[in-house]
């Protein structure tokens, strides 16, 4: 053993190689911390230094190679400012350009994940064998931010320049034959062979039949690029990737720019300008945000995680009450994670709508190459339909998914829960009643709570577990184990009308509404509004939901916060409502919808909109973007402060992932707490001040009151952040 660290170790093998081992002690992946970065400066000096190595080679004691930077030292590296970050970057680049100027071959056995700066050691090796269970990529503009470690130098010169920018600029993963086609590594083999195989590559080249010299010196020249093909390639690259990411994230450029500024220089040089660059965004607003989010979601998953190990079982078969689009889809998702579910409903013609339902989402994968016939088969038979309760004394947990309607839901849950064995969890996917409220109506509280899916629930990641008064947390740990083995984020909230996000969104929905009252264009609110980063406007957003369904959960949210939520004023949606314009499911609400060739519905606008409003709104007014902005942003997030002190959420952090995973919160403003840090309370009160008299909405709660007196702020005081 020439070197036994806690997170790496050298050791001498026959044929004078050394092989560089990266086990990180404590973790479950390898990741490069200060400690891994410390190790392995000095295991290189190791390298250097021994006149009896006649070749290098990584390898990785994990299931994964290295998935990248320890992004919790990005945080405080970030807050340390640029002189602090081209310092660290400066060091870790010197450690892999020793690497990759060692006098001896190296090669790295990539068995897993080789992400960020696991991809970026690997390109500074002579030769990459990946097993068929590696992906590779450098995701780092995914955190607003570049490669930073030499991944936009190394790889267009080690692949090309479309190579280069299509995976730095995506920031996607590559399964091992496309990293094997563009020649990013050397060749694939099954795990099994992977260290036989890197050993005898590796030999070859000590050996004198690989050339492994001319490979290091391809990597420290400029590009192949003459003056015009370069220019039209990196110009005609950068309208494109702008184009495709938007305004409002301005890494895959910045990615794209530093390989252009670099092109003609050395390694050493076009590495200085990288390091420029990714310093540059790395103090973006866009890249604290990002980082941010993806520590919080690190911390959301760690939560349920541990809620999943106190489970007093594992979900072994499941069952939905309610067919349709909500039950198909909850059917599908569970069948296709492996987890067997019942669908039951009272009609044949809604078990036909479920089936159709999950066959539709089954047959697109299929179209598109992600699953196989024979797979497909498989998850369709792991979906029972059932118009009786015969098997369900036999399903760890239920989940009802039956019209929204508070006598219907009773009575379903009270006759479930007849049918099922004692220990059995019943949820509801209820998206606005009182948890409570539906228990009254069982003799086994204690097993009950939400589980709140949002639509469609094969594409939104969000699953809201709601605790009841009397909820267990037995129950509300076995239902997040479930919301997990489904593929979800499980976020655990406490019972209200509305939950977290629908009572945070229909404040949100009051701001549109008020505006439209007092002369705003709801096609200039809905622009204004995707302009400031939404996926969709709220007019556009309130279609896509389904106004029926909007009005109803806006009474239940009128009559759970009456001072806060009534209104005294008909509102736009209620005029469609009553013009049974509903929305997307019957093709007119705000707008009206054609489906285009595909049978997809594209919106188009309605000048019978306009008439049907025109009794109902003032004469029509202009208001600048910023009022707009805060019309609506104001009442989401004084909302928001209202779960968070009344405790219906744990932490800033939970609330934000929340609004991100529900309902497409701009990511790149990082929730809206991030958002009220980044701007400010003091600035953000400046903002509410003038709206006050709009009512109870626009108004600062307690707790941000507190606020702006001590200056202090949400991510500073949250004890999950």
């Amino acid at each position: 053993m020439l070197f036994d660290g806690k997170a790496i170790k050298l050791t001498q093998l026959d044929n004078g190689i050394a092989e560089l081992q990266f086990d990180l002690q404590g973790e479950s992946v390898n990741k490069f911390s200060t400690l891994t970065l410390t190790e392995l400066q000095e295991a290189v000096g190791i390298v250097e230094n021994a006149s009896d190595i006649k070749g290098l080679l990584l390898t990785s004691a994990k299931d994964v190679f290295i998935v990248g930077a320890d992004i919790m030292e990005f945080v405080p590296l970030f807050q340390k400012g640029t002189d602090a970050i081209k310092e660290s970057v400066a060091v870790t680049n010197s450690i892999f350009t020793r690497i990759e100027d060692l006098s001896i071959p190296t090669l790295a056995a990539v068995n897993g994940y080789a992400l960020g700066g696991g991809m970026e050691i690997i390109l500074s090796c002579d030769f990459r064998i990946a097993s068929t269970a590696a992906k590779v990529g450098l995701p780092e503009v995914k955190l607003g931010i570049i490669p930073g470690w030499g991944g936009t130098v190394r790889l267009p010169r080690l692949a090309g320049l479309d190579t280069a920018v299509e995976w730095i600029a995506s920031g996607k993963e590559n399964k091992p034959d496309a990293a094997l086609k563009a020649g990013v590594v050397d060749g694939v083999v099954a795990p099994e062979n992977l260290r036989t195989a890197a050993i005898d590559t590796l030999t070859r080249a000590i050996d004198g039949k690989l050339d492994y010299l001319k490979r290091k010196e391809r990597k420290k020249s400029p590009l192949l690029h003459n003056d015009i093909e370069a220019l039209m390639a990196f110009e005609t690259s950068k309208a494109f990737v702008k184009a495709q990411a938007g305004r409002n994230y301005p890494a895959p450029v910045a990615a794209i720019k530093s390989m252009q500024d670099g092109a003609k220089l050395g390694r050493d040089e076009a590495i200085k300008v990288e390091t420029g660059i990714f310093t540059e965004m790395s103090q973006t607003s866009v890249a604290g945000s990002l980082v941010g989010l993806f520590i919080s979601d690190q911390i959301i998953g760690k939560k349920a995680k541990k809620l999943e190990k106190a489970a007093d079982k594992k979900v072994e078969k499941a069952a939905v009450l309610g067919a349709g689009i909500m039950g198909g889809g909850i059917a599908y998702q569970s069948a296709y994670k492996g987890v067997p579910i019942v669908m039951k409903d009272i009609n044949q013609s809604g078990i036909d709508l479920g089936l159709a339902e999950a066959s539709k989402l089954l047959t697109k994968r299929v179209s598109r190459g992600r699953l196989t016939a024979e797979k497909m088969a498989e998850v369709l038979n792991r979906i029972d339909p059932a118009l009786g309760y015969d098997d369900f004394n036999s399903v760890d947990i239920v989940v009802e998914a039956v019209v929204e309607n508070p006598k219907v839901k009773h009575a379903v849950l009270a006759e479930v829960e007849g049918k099922i064995s004692d220990d059995t969890i019943l949820c509801s996917n209820t998206s606005t009643i009182s948890i409570d409220f539906l228990a009254e109506a069982l003799k086994r509280p204690e097993n009950f709570c939400g589980m709140h899916f949002f639509n469609p629930v094969h594409a939104m990641p969000l699953v809201e577990v709601i605790r009841g008064e009397k909820t267990s947390e037995q129950a509300v740990a076995r239902t997040v184990a479930y919301a997990n083995a489904m593929g979800k984020k499980a976020i655990v909230v406490n019972d209200c009308p509305g939950f977290l996000v629908n009572r945070v969104l229909f404040p949100y929905f009051a701001g549109s509404s008020m505006l439209m009252r007092d002369g705003a264009d709801f096609q200039q609110i809905d622009k204004v509004m995707e302009r400031w980063g939404w996926p969709m406007g709220p007019a556009y957003l309130m279609d896509v939901v389904g106004i029926d369904t909007g009005v109803h959960a806006e009474k239940v949210m009128a009559d759970g916060f009456p001072d806060r939520m009534s209104k005294t004023f008909k509102a736009a949606g209620d005029v469609m409502f009553e013009n049974e314009r509903y929305g997307q499911k019957n093709g007119k609400g705000f707008y009206v919808y054609v489906p285009d060739k595909k049978g997809k519905p594209q919106k188009t606008v309605s000048e019978e909109t306009y008439e049907l409003l025109k009794p109902h709104v003032a004469e029509r007014k202009e208001f600048s973007d910023e009022e707009i902005i805060a019309r609506m942003m104001v009442p989401m997030a004084t909302e928001l402060a209202r779960c968070l002190e009344e405790g219906i959420v744990a932490s800033a952090a939970e609330a934000d992932m929340a609004l991100i995973y529900g309902v497409g919160f701009p990511p790149f403003r990082g929730g809206v707490f991030r958002w009220l840090d980044e701007m400010g309370m003091a600035a953000f009160a400046k903002m509410a001040e003038p709206l006050a008299e709009l009512g109870p909405i626009y108004q600062l709660t307690e707790g941000m009151k507190a606020m702006l007196e001590s200056g202090a702020t949400y991510y500073t005081a949250d004890k999950g952040e």
